[in-house]
Formats: structure tokens, C-alpha cells, sequence
């Protein structure tokens, strides 16, 4: 009797590739061929700004109208409404964290606070420092917090499991930055916190608490098994081998800030959503052929029934610029699919550190270690987080 292989160790279930960041490496591509053309999309749109300030005033209406609802009236309108509202205003964080709403970026940080108001829980801050990571450190653990630790991909593996995850998906979204890559608190956080919370004691103590219930439902079920959260798994979990990022494109664009065109975005964070498109369409030979989405909805069922799925579903690099090899070989795919080598040094290291989170911040691969590699980014990377390297 032939004994049954065991399962492989959780850090080697992720997809490990040695070239570089698709998206810097795509952007120069880019640039190279059409830059006189997407440079003229670059700036700023105050639409975002108009529709960030009408969600806000809805939902503080809406959060006065139900405070004499019934319990189960106030639960269906939170899934279906304040989910719905308080979902699009967490993409507009998204959208304005690149400072895409006005060219001041005073401006724009004084929008996001506003926007953070009907979420119940202060994000405005924290989130636009942690994108920034995620946008310089895409697939470095310990430096993009979007990724899941090895910890979750052990524990999430079945269908109850993945449902569980699925449904408390945003509140391990925000938690997790803090323990894989904690930063202090700053002024701006304080401003933060008081702003929020001052909010919530006030509509606690003026309309009671099913208005507050009203307002942090709709944060924690749109942030859950509800189709405008699709997004969250719909953007790099891994639905094609060597695909890192997916867009989308989809009706629901509409209601969050066209998030969905997330591998234009990653591309260009300096176009502002509503010229996102545009983009598409002067290079349509390098985003035609990538897999995307027509569907948030199949993205949630597809990632809780599909077994080869899971928070392990993600790709993985030591390197953040790649091997000059593998970044050829990316180069020659239309800057489609990533070379997939795993570098033994990482894995092992993963197993050893990666249950806290920061799988391969020792590994090493060509004699580089991926914390220097984090520590030299660029200059411009660091200090200028709405207009990233071009």
C-alpha cells in the first residue's frame, strides 16, 4: 500500500517568482511606447470628490431615518444599503489615498477624514501609509500587508473555513498591517480617531443605538460576503498561474470608484479613476490578454468552493526588482505572466518566520537580502506617495 504524500509546507504553497514587480516593469514598457499619451491622463478628478460627499451625507441621513426601525428592518438595510454606501466609501480611501480627488494633497487628506466618518472605525491614515507598502513592495512579505500570512493559509483551507474568512475578511484586512508591519501613531492618527469615534458618541447619544448599529454593519457586511467586496479578493488572488493582479471590469465599477481597473491602476496610480479606461485603450495589446473579471459575485463563490484556492493563492517575491532573466521572460510575455521559479532560501525561511507574518524578510537570493532590498527603495517611492515612480 503506497503511503499518501503529505501536504506541502505552507510557505512552499505559494506561488514563489523570481522576476520583478509586474507593474513597474509594464509601466516602463508603457512609457517607452505611448508616454506622451498616458501622461496626458495623469492629475486629478474632483468628481470623486462630489460623489465621496453625497454617500457621506446618505448614510448619515439613512442612519437617522432607521434609529426607530425594527431589528430586522435595520439588518436587511445595512447589508443592502449602508454595506453598499460604506463599501464605496472605503474604495474612495483607495482612490483618494493617491491624492486623485484634488491636486492639493491637504485637500485630499481632509476628504479622506470625511470620508471616514460614517465607517464607524478610524482607517482614513493608517490605510493610505499601508497602500503606499502595498504599491512599492507588491509580493514581499513583510512589506506588502495585503498579503495573507502563512498562519491564515494553514488555518483557512476548507469551505467553513474560507466562509469564515470570507465573512470577517475586512477586519483581518485591518488588523493584519499591524502585525506584520507595525508603524507608531502619528498626529494625523490622533486627528483621525477623535474625528471618528466623536462622530460615533454623537450619533450614539442623539439617535440611539441602531443608528450606530446601522453604521457598523454596513462596514462589517460590506466589507464581507456581499458583492461589493469581491474586490478584495478579485485583485491579486491568484486565478491564473503567474498573473499577480486582475482587473475588473463589471456595472459595479460604478459604485466604487472603477477599483476595478486594478491592473491599470497598479500600473498608473498617478490617473485618477474616471480616466482609468482611457488607458486601456491605448494599450490594449498589454491588457486585452490578461484574465480578468466580469463578475464579484463568482469571485467570492469560485474562491469558497474551488480546493486549489485559498489565502495561499498569492504570489510571493524575495526581489522587488526581479532577476534580469525572469524579468526578460515576463518582458516576452507581453508582460503577462511571471517567471515562477522558487527560490529554495526564501521557502525555508518562510517556514521558520513566516507564522508571524514575515515569511521572507531574511531570505536571500543572489546574495541580496530582502530587508535591504525594502530599506534601498527609491527615494521617490518613499516621499511620494501619491505620484508613484514613472
Amino acid at each position: 500500500m503506497v503511503a499518501a504524500m503529505p501536504p506541502p509546507p505552507p510557505a512552499s504553497r505559494f506561488l514563489w517568482v523570481s522576476s520583478g514587480e509586474p507593474h513597474a516593469i509594464r509601466r516602463r514598457e508603457l512609457l517607452s511606447k505611448y508616454g506622451d499619451k498616458i501622461r496626458k491622463l495623469y492629475g486629478y478628478d474632483h468628481a470623486t470628490a462630489y460623489q465621496v460627499i453625497a454617500v457621506v451625507i446618505i448614510q448619515f441621513v439613512m442612519a437617522y431615518a432607521v434609529r426607530d426601525w425594527a431589528w430586522w428592518k435595520l439588518w436587511i438595510a445595512a447589508y443592502v444599503i449602508s454595506g453598499t454606501l460604506n463599501q464605496n466609501l472605503f474604495c474612495a480611501q483607495h482612490e483618494i489615498s493617491h491624492f486623485l480627488a484634488f491636486r492639493k494633497p491637504s485637500y485630499n487628506k481632509l476628504l479622506a477624514l470625511f470620508g471616514n466618518l460614517p465607517l464607524v472605525v478610524p482607517v482614513a491614515v493608517k490605510f493610505r501609509e499601508y497602500h503606499h507598502d502595498h504599491h512599492i513592495f507588491l509580493g514581499i512579505d513583510g512589506g506588502d500587508v495585503d498579503l495573507p500570512t502563512v498562519l491564515e493559509s494553514t488555518w483557512i483551507t476548507g469551505f467553513l473555513s474560507k466562509l469564515f474568512f470570507t465573512f470577517v475578511y475586512l477586519g483581518i484586512y485591518a488588523i493584519r498591517p499591524l502585525v506584520v508591519r507595525p508603524k507608531a501613531a502619528t498626529l494625523a492618527d490622533a486627528v483621525n480617531w477623535v474625528s471618528v469615534i466623536g462622530v460615533d458618541l454623537l450619533v450614539l447619544y442623539f439617535w440611539g443605538p441602531k443608528s450606530l448599529v446601522y453604521l457598523l454593519a454596513g462596514s462589517l457586511l460590506g466589507g464581507g460576503l456581499h458583492p461589493m467586496a469581491g474586490h478584495l479578493i478579485a485583485e491579486h488572488y491568484m486565478f491564473a498561474r503567474g498573473q499577480e493582479t486582475y482587473s475588473y471590469y463589471g456595472p459595479l465599477n460604478m459604485l466604487s470608484y472603477n477599483v476595478g481597473y486594478h491592473n491599470e491602476h497598479h500600473d498608473f496610480p498617478q490617473i485618477p479613476q474616471t480616466r482609468l479606461h482611457k488607458l486601456r485603450e491605448i494599450a490594449p495589446e498589454y491588457y486585452d490578454s490578461l484574465y480578468c473579471h466580469t463578475s464579484w459575485c463568482w469571485v467570492l463563490w469560485r474562491f469558497l468552493v474551488d480546493p486549489s484556492m485559498g489565502p495561499w493563492s498569492r504570489m510571493h517575491r524575495v526581489l522587488r526588482e526581479g532577476t534580469p532573466a525572469a524579468n526578460d521572460k515576463f518582458i516576452a510575455s507581453t508582460c503577462r505572466t511571471a517567471a515562477d521559479t522558487a527560490p529554495a532560501e526564501a521557502v525555508r525561511s518562510a517556514e521558520v518566520l513566516g507564522a508571524g507574518g514575515a515569511s521572507a524578510l531574511q531570505a536571500t537570493m543572489g546574495g541580496k537580502s530582502a530587508v535591504r532590498v525594502i530599506r534601498s527603495s527609491t527615494k521617490q517611492d518613499e516621499n511620494n506617495p501619491n505620484n508613484y515612480p514613472s
